[in-house]
């Protein structure tokens, strides 16, 4: 095992710790744990194991397993900023209308004062 993969191995690990944490917090669901923790445990699989992308690139049609991860990661962060991007607009629009319903409020109650 090269210097770069017991580093990337020993990252994996940290981050399901981290994510296990994160759920004992109540900051993360049921589903995003195992999400996560697939993630990682996928990461440490292709890291010790990175002939296993191989296979991989000859299923979606291209030359080398990097450069298949590589696309696959690109595609899904940018969906992923995409659906962030979404939410946000989201969250400001349940904002705005929130600070609108309190200046109503604040303007009926100093009416009758």
């Amino acid at each position: 095992m090269t210097i770069i993969q017991l580093l990337l191995v020993i990252f994996a690990l940290f981050a399901i710790t981290k994510t296990f944490r994160q759920f004992k917090k109540g900051k993360l669901t049921l589903a995003f744990l195992f999400l996560w923790i697939a993630f990682w445990m996928i990461v440490g699989i292709v890291v010790v194991l990175p002939k296993t992308t191989d296979t991989l690139a000859r299923f979606v049609g291209v030359g080398r397993g990097v450069d298949a991860i590589m696309y696959i990661s690109i595609i899904a962060l940018f969906y992923f900023v995409f659906r962030l991007l979404v939410r946000i607009e989201e969250v400001e629009r349940e904002i705005t209308k929130l600070v609108r319903t309190l200046a109503i409020h604040e303007k009926e109650a100093e009416k009758k004062e």
